[in-house]
C-alpha cells in the first residue's frame, strides 16, 4: 500500500465514522474497488482508528473532562455511602448511561446458540477479506437508510409533542434512561458485525426512536464510540500482534501509516462537526438518500460478480473463506 493509497482510506474512514453511513461499509467497498486486503494490515486498521479516536475526543474535550470528574464524585459518593440512584445529576448520570450503553458489546464475543460456538465478532471477521461477501455491505446500507429514515419520522413525532411548549424548551428529553442506554447499546452491537450497517446511524435512530432530543442523542452516540473505538483498536492490536510473522502480513510502511492516521483525525474532526450542524438544521434526508441509493448499486454490482465469479474492479476470483 503506498501513501496515496493510505491517505485516501484514511479520509475514508474519518469521513465515514462519523457520518451515518457506516465507515466498515465504504472501507469495504474501496477495499473492494482498489484491491486492498485489509486483513493482512491490521496494525493499519489501528492506526486509522487511533485518528478518529483523537477527532473525537477534541470535539468533545469538554465534555470528557466533565465525565472524569463525575467519575471521581460517583467513586467518592458510593465509597461513602451517599450515592443515589435519582439524584444523580446530569454528568454522572450520563456517565453511568454511557458504561450500561457498552455492556451489550459483550454479547458479540458470546456464541450464538446453533451457531456451532461463532460469536457475533467471528461474523464480522467472515465478512473481512472475502469478496464473495461485497453484496451483505449492500443490504446493510439499505438497513442504514431505513433505520435513518425511522430516526427521521420519530423525531418529527417528538417535535409534535413538544410543540405546545415554550419555543426554547428543544423537542425530546435530556436525561438517559437506563433503558434507552440498552437499546442504544444493542443497535451498536449490530453495527459492529455487519459491514455497512452505520454505528452513528444506528444509535442515533435509536436514541430519537426512544423520545431523546436529537442533539444529546448524537452526543451520547459520539461519546459512547469512545470506548468502542479503543476497543477495536486494542482487538485489532492483539490480531496483528499474532499475526506478525505469518505469510498473510502485508507491510505497510511507517510513512503511509501516519499519513493515513493524520487523514482520519483531520476528516473526522471535519465530519462531527459537519454531522452537528446538519442535525441541527435538519438536513439528514441527504444520508437516507444516498446510503439507499449506494445500496442499490452495490446489491447489483455483487449480483453481476457473483453470477461471474470475480470481482468486477480488479478481475480476481471472488473470495469464500
Amino acid at each position: 500500500m503506498n501513501i496515496l493509497e493510505a491517505i485516501i482510506l484514511g479520509i475514508v474512514q474519518g469521513l465515514t465514522e462519523f457520518l451515518p453511513v457506516s465507515s466498515s461499509g465504504h472501507l469495504t467497498i474501496f477495499q473492494h474497488i482498489m484491491g486492498v486486503d485489509m486483513e493482512g494490515n491490521l496494525f493499519f486498521n489501528v492506526m486509522l482508528h487511533v485518528g478518529t479516536l483523537v477527532s473525537v475526543c477534541v470535539v468533545y474535550r469538554k465534555l470528557i473532562l466533565r465525565l472524569i470528574k463525575a467519575f471521581g464524585k460517583l467513586l467518592k459518593d458510593i465509597f461513602s455511602g451517599k450515592f443515589s440512584w435519582s439524584k444523580m445529576n446530569g454528568d454522572t448520570n450520563l456517565l453511568v448511561m454511557l458504561v450500561i450503553g457498552l455492556l451489550p458489546l459483550f454479547l458479540l464475543f458470546v456464541p450464538i446458540p446453533g451457531a456451532g460456538g461463532i460469536s457475533g465478532k467471528d461474523i464480522a471477521e467472515i465478512w473481512q477479506g472475502n469478496t464473495g461477501y461485497f453484496i451483505i455491505t449492500g443490504f446493510a446500507l439499505l438497513a442504514t437508510s431505513l433505520m435513518l429514515w425511522v430516526g427521521v419520522k420519530s423525531m418529527e413525532n417528538t417535535a409534535k409533542k413538544y410543540a405546545s411548549r415554550a419555543s426554547e424548551d428543544a423537542p425530546g428529553r435530556r436525561r438517559l434512561k437506563t433503558v434507552d442506554a440498552v437499546f442504544i447499546g444493542i443497535a451498536q452491537c449490530f453495527a459492529a458485525v455487519f459491514p455497512g450497517l452505520s454505528r452513528s446511524g444506528s444509535t442515533l435512530a435509536m436514541g430519537e426512536l426512544r423520545g431523546l432530543n436529537k442533539q444529546v442523542a448524537l452526543d451520547y452516540a459520539f461519546v459512547l464510540g469512545i470506548p468502542s473505538i479503543l476497543a477495536a483498536a486494542l482487538l485489532e492490536s492483539i490480531d496483528a500482534i499474532r499475526a506478525q510473522g505469518t505469510q498473510d502480513t502485508l507491510q505497510v510502511s511507517t510513512a503511509a501509516m501516519i499519513a493515513g492516521m493524520i487523514a482520519a483525525m483531520i476528516v473526522g474532526f471535519f465530519a462531527i462537526m459537519l454531522f452537528k450542524w446538519m442535525l441541527e438544521k435538519d438536513r439528514t434526508g441527504v444520508f437516507i438518500v444516498y446510503t439507499a441509493v449506494l445500496g442499490i448499486v452495490i446489491i447489483i454490482v455483487s449480483v453481476i460478480e457473483l453470477k461471474s465469479g470475480v470481482n468486477l474492479f480488479s478481475g480476481e476470483p471472488l473470495t469464500f473463506r
